[in-house]
């Protein structure tokens, strides 16, 4: 069986790993997705309670340093009144990050990168996205609660 001798010269070996970066330059570095579940069976998560109630919730290990996520938000609009309310995210029972709804029934985009090295030692990390509603119609609505606060996540990246 023929066996590669190594290149010993130092220039193609630099060669070589030049063209090995540019080419993971091009295709862009891989990165491992996290799996959210939605607690409930809907389209998209919502929830009309004024008390906050997690939608999108999942374990991990954390052995990266961080996890960027991305969040969709809309607030419902009943009778011609909208509904506003409050997001946030939580690492193992602590809110790490948090935003408003704005009660103006549009979509908002939200997106950050969390630190993860202060749950390395961890073996088991639950990540919740929860939502509650602060303003807008109290009756009505799909449940007769009143408006509710829609929330998806569109990405968690571990990196």
């Amino acid at each position: 069986m023929a066996q590669r001798v190594p290149s010993t010269d130092l220039l193609q070996r630099i060669s070589a790993l030049e063209e090995q970066v540019a080419t993971l330059r091009r295709t862009g570095w891989e990165r491992d997705e996290l799996p959210l579940w939605p607690t409930n069976f809907t389209a998209m998560a919502f929830n009309d309670g004024t008390s906050f109630g997690t939608l999108w919730e999942g374990v991990m290990s954390p052995r990266t340093a961080s996890l960027s996520l991305g969040l969709t938000v809309v607030g419902d609009q009943v009778s011609g009144t909208n509904t506003g309310g409050a997001w946030q995210v939580l690492l193992g029972g602590s809110v790490v990050w948090s935003g408003t709804v704005l009660p103006t029934y549009t979509v908002q985009y939200a997106s950050t990168v969390l630190d993860l090295l202060p749950y390395r030692a961890d073996s088991q990390l639950l990540v919740e996205i929860q939502t509650r509603r602060t303003a807008g119609a109290t009756t009505g609505g799909r449940n007769g609660n009143g408006g509710s606060i829609g929330l998806s996540p569109r990405f968690a990246r571990i990196l």
